[in-house]
């Protein structure tokens, strides 16, 4: 299935029903009146988050969507029957923002949770409703009031504990194949991941779910490579593990790019938790690695991880202090006003609040 991550779709709620001029006309009835019923209320515009659905491909095919008009009152008191709602099914973790693509309407991060996105219009008076002693045969009524009409912009961002940030080719889907389940296309050149891939990460009996994003090169937020529109699904994490290729030219400046990546994305990615790893060490002479360590732990200001995604050296430590920083950045969301360190870099990196 094509993953899809953002659409554009046009919704409309239903017009209510309009109410009815009626009177009782029944023989051997000396006296008759106004019968007329009312209108049934338009259909609402739903958004619903439901299970089993990780794409907006749906609305690739789809992007109009229109609820039902209420039905008209009719004689004999009888009221119209209300137009049917359309539910638009989104999955977890879908935004939803207004046609200018910044007011965000709701935000459905769990299972069931629903919003109106456009109300149905309520149904007119029939004429029995405007009865009245001094107007014993009103002979108006009411019609239905128009339905709301807007176009709204569907964005879906994945919701996972920690996500794999870093340059191009930097091992990023082989250290979520090796891992998790997951089976990202991994090759020897740039941009082999082109859309997100998440995977269920097992560390000392306790699971974890980890995203991997395609690769950010330098001007990403302007648009260079794949740009940065897939930053969007690390936004919702704890953590971030933030991998560097070790067989780089300089370390160093390959962290610094993607972190300048990050601050110009905003949105409060470069304040998150960081665990900050070298990769592919097995690819390195001992005189290598320790250069680039060198470099490495200049820039992040902080002793970097030592790892190798494809002999999985140092992997497991890794593991543990993504854990180990989810669980401290759950129990400090649960303080009011706690606020944690960004850095945690290295196999005994502790968590700090302030």
């Amino acid at each position: 299935m094509k993953f899809l991550d953002q659409a554009k779709v046009y919704i409309r709620s239903g017009n209510g029903g309009a109410g009815c001029v009626s009177f009782r006309r029944e023989k051997f009835i000396e006296f008759g009146g106004p019968d007329g019923g009312d209108g049934g209320r338009g259909g609402d515009v739903i958004a619903e988050c439901v299970d089993g659905l990780n794409t907006l491909i749906d609305y690739r095919y789809q992007q109009h969507f229109k609820a039902k008009t209420g039905g008209h009152g009719m004689g004999k008191n009888r009221s119209g029957a209300a137009g049917a709602d359309v539910v638009l099914k989104v999955p977890k973790g879908t935004q939803i923002f207004d046609e200018d693509n910044e007011t965000l309407l709701a935000d459905l991060t769990e299972v069931g949770d629903r919003a109106v996105l456009a109300k149905g219009g309520n149904g007119g008076f029939g004429n029995a409703h405007f009865k009245s002693s001094t107007n014993r045969a009103p002979r108006h009524a009411n019609p239905g009031l128009p339905g709301e009409e807007r176009t709204v912009w569907l964005r879906l961002k994945l919701i996972a504990d920690a996500g794999l940030v870093g340059l191009p080719n930097a091992g990023k889907s082989t250290f979520l194949a090796s891992v998790s389940a997951a089976k990202p296309k991994i090759a020897d050149y740039p941009f082999t991941t082109l859309h997100p891939q998440l995977g269920v990460v097992s560390v000392d009996g306790r699971e974890f779910v980890l995203a991997d994003i395609p690769g950010l090169i330098e001007g990403a937020h302007e648009g260079a490579g794949l740009g940065d529109r897939f930053l969007g699904h690390v936004e919702r994490c704890r953590v971030l593990l933030h991998l560097i290729d070790g067989a780089c030219e300089d370390a160093g400046k390959a962290y610094e790019i993607v972190r300048r990546e990050l601050m110009a994305y905003g949105h409060g990615l470069a304040d998150k938790r960081e665990i900050v790893a070298l990769n592919k060490a097995d690819a390195l002479t001992p005189g290598q690695l320790a250069e680039q360590t060198r470099r490495l732990k200049r820039a992040a200001k902080a002793e970097p991880l030592i790892i190798s995604a494809v002999t999985r050296q140092g992997v497991p430590q890794a593991l543990r202090a993504l854990r180990n920083a989810i669980e401290a950045a759950a129990q400090v969301q649960e303080v009011p006003g706690a606020r944690a360190s960004r850095r945690l870099v290295g196999t005994n990196a502790l968590v700090s609040t302030t």
